[in-house]
């Protein structure tokens, strides 16, 4: 329980870390999109402003030029008269943007061009001019009703104006900056409540082998204590039964004395099976290859199987055809044959066959033992290379079988970078199929 427990709560951290990661993800490119948008949107308006301000300069610069061979007080009164008839004139003849309000200030700051704006004079009263703020774009609302511009304070210093103003109107502008941000501000939220979902399901798929593997872990645990008290307590009761009787003679407790030894047998090759699998989750076992012929290994590691299989009346038949050499730990092979060719004669009976393959295929080497003995059921042959896993397993008590083969057996084949599956065998019995690189 305390397992599953830590688990949860190691779920409940990923999907809480997962949502604030996806989170701040969405709301960094939110503000990221949305400030882009603004920058965009009024990015035309200040351009117009400032080419406006240019525009305005050059003229008055213009006219201070053309009448600048009179003497003072005539240039002063020739300016009061053409100064504004001539500004207007080239306003109207190169100021492309009518959008563009322009109005002229004096030392103090009062708007001196009232009748040009018409009006718009009494929106526009409402300023109160900074002479500080110069050559600075800024944006204000002007009345009540919300109107919203940008605008631009700069010195012209003619005869009669000392300041220009320029003001453009961005309602459309910042309309079309609220909407972005309103939608901008649901595309968040929606993108969090989405990130809780897409969260939810990642972290159970992280979690999930997790999850598996304890489940397999307990598992094991609890087969493994199956395994080993079914020995121990026969070794047990066999052992003080004997103690009952100190003045038997030996001969006459052997059937005891020889269950004993079995079962001891059977526990200390149990213990060594456990043992190799742990230390195979823990990657602690390596692979030391070395290049043999291995048809002529896997005859001279059979050949004395012949013998005791014909003491069983069954037959092991040989038929090596790879007559190659290839890379493979010599150790980690025995053990692979001996595992196989084991399970193939405790699950055969008398006159049963037992064939030993290889050839080449796919540019691999095929190893197939095959048998005609009891078969494995579907299940069977989805399950078999399973920690524990037995078809029968009253039958594989009885054979000294412990579950463990032929998990060692695909591991052992995964080390060396091939595969191992088992299949039918018709009419009857089971094949298993080694694949290795050559």
């Amino acid at each position: 329980m305390k397992e599953k427990d830590d688990l949860k709560d190691k779920l409940i951290k990923l999907i809480i870390s997962n949502v604030i990661g996806f989170s701040i993800i969405f709301v960094v490119c939110g503000i990221f999109i949305f400030l882009m948008v603004r920058n965009i949107t009024y990015s035309g308006v200040d351009t117009e402003l400032l080419r406006s301000k240019d525009l305005l300069l050059s003229i008055n610069n213009t006219v201070d030029t053309e009448f600048g061979f009179f003497d003072i007080n005539t240039k002063k009164d020739i300016k009061a008269s053409i100064l504004k008839e001539n500004i207007d004139r080239e306003i109207g003849r190169r100021l492309v943007n009518p959008n563009v309000i322009i109005i002229r200030r004096d030392n103090d700051g009062n708007i001196i061009n009232q009748d040009e704006l018409g009006r718009l004079e009494e929106y526009v009263g409402e300023i109160t001019f900074n002479n500080s703020n110069l050559d600075k774009i800024y944006e204000i609302s002007l009345t009540d009703e919300g109107y919203a511009y940008r605008g631009i304070n700069f010195e012209i210093n003619t005869l009669t104006t000392k300041y220009g103003q320029l003001l453009i109107n961005i309602d459309a502008q910042k309309s079309l900056v609220n909407a972005y941000f309103v939608i901008i501000s649901l595309a968040i939220i929606v993108g969090m409540v989405l990130s809780i979902i897409v969260s939810y399901i990642l972290s159970k798929r992280t979690v999930k082998p997790l999850k598996e593997n304890i489940e397999k872990q307990i598992e094991f645990v609890q087969n493994a204590s199956h395994e080993l008290r079914t020995p121990l307590t026969i070794i047990q009761a066999k052992q003080e039964l004997l103690l009952q009787e100190p003045n038997a003679r030996i001969i006459d407790k052997s059937e005891d004395i020889s269950l004993t030894l079995n079962e001891t047998k059977r526990l200390s090759t149990l213990i060594k099976d456990l043992m190799m699998l742990s230390r195979a989750d823990n990657n602690k076992i390596s692979i030391n290859k070395e290049n043999v012929n291995i048809d002529e290994y896997i005859k001279n590691v059979l050949t004395p199987y012949i013998e005791v299989a014909e003491i069983e009346n069954k037959t092991i038949e040989l038929d090596l055809n790879f007559k190659e050499d290839i890379d493979v730990d010599t150790n980690k092979i025995y053990e692979l044959l001996i595992i196989l060719l084991d399970n193939a004669v405790k699950y055969t009976e008398e006159n049963d066959l037992i064939k030993v393959k290889t050839y080449a295929k796919d540019n691999k080497f095929v190893l197939e033992v095959q048998d005609t003995g009891i078969g494995v059921s579907e299940e069977g042959l989805e399950r078999i290379f399973e920690r524990f896993y037995r078809e029968d397993k009253a039958r594989s008590r009885e054979t000294g079988g412990s579950g463990l083969g032929l998990s060692i057996a695909d591991f052992i084949v995964t080390k060396h970078g091939g595969t191992i599956k088992a299949a039918h065998n018709e009419p009857k019995g089971t094949i298993f199929i080694v694949r290795l690189p050559r």
